[in-house]
């Protein structure tokens, strides 16, 4: 008889975990708290408008394409892919941009002209980073965070130093232009820690950027989402939606089930996919591996103040990604991971998917996504909310030299108090657990219980770290250790 397993959660390491777990062999249940699978990555639809209410950026295709081709597929069995030729937009100030295109040798060209020179230190930067993105993610992060001998490795072992300089002091040294240093301290912003906090070998993240390029699933991050479902139900894998779990069930020191709804649900092994910390809750106190002392002093990636509205007529002057970075980045970073605070004067993010995707909203109109990244657990009130929608809606109309407030059918907002009562993520926290030097590999929360036999853990907060590819890694990792153990 087949060994069952209940999983907690559905989002995109949970999902991926089932898909590995039904292929192994496992009866597999999915519990998930809202009305639909996705986790973090849900989608808003209203008045003929699509918004995927989490992931909006779609890096790392070859992740994506690794996942389907260990169940003999392709991501085109499932959604269909548009690359995006401008990549996205940066907004330094009213009428002054630059373009990050779709091919690599245009971006040369593009900074050359912002900074003479910089285009060959570019491609030197970004054949270093190309370096380290094949040293982790063809290698490194398939592996599980057991020991500190998984990061020693002979292709590691002749580049510690990238280990113990940042991204910040690399790209300083090398690039004289603010705008150009933005741009690329950007796409570290993706795991969770300040520029000068991530390790240079992180710059990977420019490769999977510059290199392998900006992506848009037709329909919107969710269709991925919808794509893992159906690989899973294809497999077997039992879907439970509203069925928030109230407990994890455990028998000396196993865990034995789960309680949902006030209905007990047993299994042979457990894995959850929810928060760390809010799983963690699920337990008797005595049998939780990590202190609330020891979450306090984590470095927590951003919450957001997250705006989904809907336009009235298309847009001018944007692209599908657009960045507004006409205000210090030193001091918005400040407000989020020194002295946490509302910032004086955001930096945000602005996303029409409909420039690209006309089945995202009504025909002659515009579906927008603004997100401004906050620190976790600050006060969250209906009245603060609205005073930053307006900080940054005039912003926007001045930089883009449009008005546009007149022409918005709707708006919807999203922040801390909205990730915590949705997703029971700690503090509010949008992305997971920074990737800083002490919270990587390893040194991350385990995916295996110390304390409870049979109990694993998968997602953001656990290994290899923030973000959608990451999540994917996640859940074939955590599948991965419950084979591994079932052999042993």
């Amino acid at each position: 008889m087949p060994k069952k397993i209940n999983i907690i959660g559905s989002g995109f390491s949970s999902l991926a975990a089932s898909c590995y777990l039904a292929k192994a062999g496992y009866e597999v249940e999915v519990f998930e708290k809202n009305d639909s699978v996705g986790g973090r990555a849900r989608q808003l639809k209203k008045e003929g408008f699509t918004f995927d209410i989490g992931p909006t950026w779609y890096w790392m295709p070859d992740v994506f394409e690794r996942f389907f081709a260990d169940f003999d597929k392709k991501t085109s069995d499932y959604y269909q892919l548009e690359k995006l030729d401008p990549a996205y937009q940066v907004y330094f100030g009213k009428d002054d941009s630059v373009l990050i295109p779709g091919s690599l040798n245009e971006i040369y060209d593009n900074f050359e002209k912002v900074e003479p020179g910089s285009s060959q230190k570019l491609e030197n930067f970004i054949s270093k980073a190309q370096d380290n993105y094949d040293i982790a993610i063809k290698d490194l992060v398939y592996r599980p965070g057991i020991s500190p001998l998984e990061l020693v490795t002979p292709a590691t072992a002749t580049r510690l130093g990238r280990f113990f300089t940042n991204i910040s002091s690399d790209v300083r040294k090398d690039f004289s232009s603010n705008k150009l240093r933005q741009i690329l301290e950007f796409p570290v912003l993706f795991l969770g820690a300040k520029p000068s906090d991530t390790p240079a070998f992180y710059s990977f993240m420019n490769y999977a950027d510059f290199g392998l390029g900006t992506w848009h699933p037709k329909g919107g991050m969710y269709k991925v989402i919808e794509g893992i479902r159906d690989l899973a139900e294809s497999l077997g894998v039992i879907f439970h939606l509203n069925s928030p779990v109230e407990k994890i069930i455990t028998e000396n020191s196993k865990a034995i089930g789960l309680q949902v709804n006030g209905k007990q649900h047993f299994a042979d092994k457990i894995l959850t996919g929810a928060d760390y910390h809010h799983s963690e809750q699920l337990l008797k106190p005595e049998l939780r591996q990590y202190s609330e002392k020891y979450w306090d002093n984590k470095t927590f990636a951003p919450s957001s103040l997250l705006f989904y509205v809907g336009f009235d007529k298309k847009l001018d002057n944007v692209s599908h990604h657009t960045l507004f970075f006409d205000s210090s980045f030193e001091a918005h970073a400040k407000d989020i991971y020194d002295d946490p605070a509302w910032p004086e004067n955001p930096l945000f993010y602005a996303s029409f998917p409909s420039i690209t995707d006309e089945t995202c909203a009504p025909e002659g109109k515009e579906a927008g996504i603004f997100l401004i990244p906050l620190a976790p657990d600050l006060e969250d009130t209906p009245e603060i909310r609205e005073r930053y929608f307006n900080i940054i809606l005039e912003r926007f109309e001045k930089i883009t030299g449009q008005k546009m407030k007149t022409n918005i059918i709707f708006k919807e907002s999203f922040c801390v108090k909205d990730f915590k009562e949705a997703y029971n993520s700690y503090k509010g926290n949008a992305y997971g657990m920074a990737n800083t030097l002490f919270q990587t590999a390893f040194l991350r929360p385990k995916l295996r219980s110390k304390k409870v036999d049979q109990l694993y853990f998968t997602g953001q907060l656990t290994v290899p770290g923030p973000g959608v590819p990451p999540s994917l890694i996640s859940g074939k990792l955590a599948a991965g250790l419950i084979e591994k153990n079932e052999k042993n």
